[in-house]
């Protein structure tokens, strides 16, 4: 198990391909406040792993072998309720991201993205426990139908709702934009009222159902 100080972020890797999980090891153990603690293979290896270690953050493969992605998910989040949950996939099936997201994962990434993208998401759901992630290329194929009660959003409603997928602030979707805090609060009023979401998690993962994302 590797030493750890109160100020890093400890995760574990789980993926089925080693040289895989060595790639990611070596990616973050470069990062002086990220440290791994351990290393998994499958679903149940995860859940065992994350009950023993009780980690900040645990990076997981969809394709495990034993039990599927959702249920192991769901059991991280009963055991460990205060670990965040990245999904690191190939896969990005819209109706994947909804249903591992409504499962409690706190992002999904799929493995084409950079090494600045993937950090910034570990400290991002770290950091904010209402961060919600998603960064998937957009499919004109099998987009879900919009959930009953769905009203259409604005470009601008659009715009700020995937800066806030980002993580950003409403300040700093105010700056990104080059408007008032006041006005993207206004934005988020809306999108909320449209997508009958109560939260900006609930908001970002209706919309990712919706296709909106």
């Amino acid at each position: 198990m590797t030493d750890l100080s109160a100020e890093q972020i400890s995760v574990i890797l789980v993926d089925d391909h080693a040289l895989f999980r060595e790639g990611l090891r070596q990616l973050i153990t470069h990062q002086t406040e990220i440290a791994v603690l351990a290393e998994g293979a499958s679903g149940s290896e995860a859940v065992a792993l994350a009950r023993r270690l009780n980690p900040d953050l645990v990076l997981l493969d969809v394709e495990l072998p034993g039990q599927g992605a959702a249920k192991t998910v769901e059991q991280i989040r009963e055991a460990v309720p205060s670990a965040r949950i990245i999904i690191l996939t190939m896969h990005d099936d819209p109706r994947l991201v909804q249903k591992l997201l409504s499962c409690g994962a706190s992002a999904f990434l799929t493995k084409t993205i950079g090494r600045d993208q993937l950090l910034a998401a570990i400290r991002s759901v770290h950091r904010n426990a209402d961060t919600v992630l998603v960064s998937v290329q957009r499919s004109p194929f099998a987009v879900p139908a919009p959930p009953p009660g769905t009203g259409v959003l604005s470009a601008r409603e659009l715009e700020v709702l995937r800066l806030l997928a980002q993580a950003l602030s409403n300040a700093q979707i105010a700056d990104r934009l080059f408007i008032t805090e006041g006005t993207v609060k206004r934005h988020l009023t809306n999108v909320y009222a449209k997508l009958q979401a109560v939260s900006r998690v609930d908001a970002i993962r209706k919309a990712t159902a919706a296709g909106l994302m």
